[in-house]
């Protein structure tokens, strides 16, 4: 207690023994029930051919936690070549770190061989000029593996042979506190992977805890390490960070760590903006809602939301440079994912979609004659429908426009025609119209497919 009060005082760094304990399943609760079959399979077959097996990481700490994990990762004393003999649908991958993906019915487990520490005498990492680790693949013993993981909460093995949780480095203490530990010199392990600085920012958001002193002390001057990372693994993150379930709290984590320049550098002047930030965030709880309730959340709907106004501010300077409005429009749609890409190397893939939630959105507006039926017909129109609700939200639009298509879509055909004809009272009556058949929306919103 004295030493922890001493090192505070001093600002110095708490050094915890990599001592192992193990925790039997009357203390910490979990069984081989809690482990999918396929994750079962995996280390049940390592442990018969005599290798060492166990559940890791994200898993083990979210059981703890009582929450349900995502997925099921695998760490052994096998290599990766004698992991993929033991099973017939693997293969391995990975340049970083060889990692071997086991497939099993639609379950990937993901296994990965245990790992020498930075201290090992024969670990030769190779790393860039900033300290980066570009390549680890130099095999170590069950506790490197254990001392070169992040954080203490993920450096958790659950043993389904035993029913045994193995803790190296206090992370059972750690949940229990609430506390995000880094494991190791923090500034050393954000050079080595500046990633882990929002890996800090989105546990800590998600699992509630508080980042520790040591861990968080040197993320503001490191942040900038973070442009070095590649632009991919940076987009991976950062869907994770987005589709965590906890959205609005990971960005006002990342705002308190001064991290939110480093993903989508076009969201920081945003979040300052005060008309900006509540689109952004209204767009957020829209898809934590969905996530914690068990719906689907698509990346394009996503993105088209943040970077709808850079959209509309880049169409602004295109219509100020005597533009005309349909080219200038579809310009600077270009304009932003072009620019985004370069930043997050958002995929192309995604293009299509986003720009169709764009367009559809000045259609809303039309809606006399066939024009409603027509949009309602449309593949993506509930994404579109979704994304007006959120502009109604916060008072880019009429509310009443939102809500005229809520009735739309819920209404007869009979019902339908009558709203129409309300629009517009100096139509001609005499004028033939092709009858309407009533489009059949789709029940689940379309951009989160």
């Amino acid at each position: 207690m004295i030493a922890r009060f001493l090192a505070r005082l001093l600002g110095k760094k708490i050094t915890r023994s990599s001592r192992l304990k193990r925790i039997n399943v009357r203390e910490h609760g979990i069984t081989r029930n809690h482990i999918t079959q396929c994750a079962l399979k995996v280390t049940d077959t390592l442990q018969q051919h005599g290798y060492q097996a166990f559940i890791v990481g994200g898993a083990v700490r979210d059981l703890l936690l009582s929450r349900i994990p995502k997925d099921f990762d695998v760490a052994t004393n096998a290599t990766p070549e004698q992991v993929h003999t033991l099973f017939r649908r693997s293969h391995i991958i990975g340049r970083r770190f060889r990692l071997v993906h086991v497939l099993c019915g639609n379950d990937t487990i993901e296994v990965s061989t245990f790992r020498a520490s930075a201290q090992h005498e024969h670990h030769a990492q190779l790393s860039d000029a900033s300290g980066r680790l570009v390549r680890d693949n130099v095999f170590g013993n069950h506790e490197s593996d254990a001392n070169r993981r992040d954080f203490t909460i993920n450096a958790l093995y659950f043993d389904p042979g035993k029913e045994e949780i193995w803790d190296y480095c206090h992370g059972m203490e750690d949940i229990r506190q609430k506390t995000l530990r880094i494991i190791g010199d923090a500034g050393t392990r954000y050079r080595e992977d500046p990633v882990r600085m929002l890996r800090a920012a989105r546990f800590a958001a998600k699992l509630d805890f508080t980042i520790d002193a040591h861990a968080r002390a040197p993320i503001a001057e490191l942040a900038g390490l973070l442009k070095n990372v590649p632009s991919a693994r940076l987009f991976d993150e950062t869907l994770k960070l987005l589709l965590s379930g906890h959205a609005v709290s990971v960005i006002e984590q990342l705002q308190s760590e001064g991290l939110q320049h480093s993903i989508l550098p076009v969201l920081s002047p945003l979040l300052e903006n005060e008309n900006s930030r509540e689109f952004i965030f209204a767009a957020l709880r829209n898809t934590d809602e969905r996530i914690q309730t068990g719906k689907p959340a698509s990346p394009a709907f996503l993105f088209a939301t943040l970077l709808w106004r850079p959209l509309l501010a880049q169409y602004q300077v295109r219509l100020a440079a005597k533009e005309d409005e349909h080219p200038a429009w579809h310009a600077a749609m270009q304009d932003v994912l072009e620019r985004e890409r370069h930043d997050m190397a958002i995929p192309r893939r995604l293009d299509g979609t986003i720009k169709e939630i764009w367009l559809l959105q000045n259609r809303f507006e039309q809606r006399g004659g066939d024009r409603a039926w027509r949009l309602l017909s449309q593949a993506r129109f509930r994404a579109a429908y979704d994304f007006l609700l959120l502009r109604a939200e916060t008072g880019e639009v009429e509310q009443a426009l939102a809500d005229w298509w809520t009735h739309f879509q819920l209404a007869d055909d009979d019902e339908r025609k009558t709203m129409i004809t309300a629009l517009a009272p100096t139509a001609n009556p005499k004028k033939r119209r092709r009858k309407k058949t009533a489009p059949q929306p789709r029940t689940e919103p379309e951009q989160h497919e």
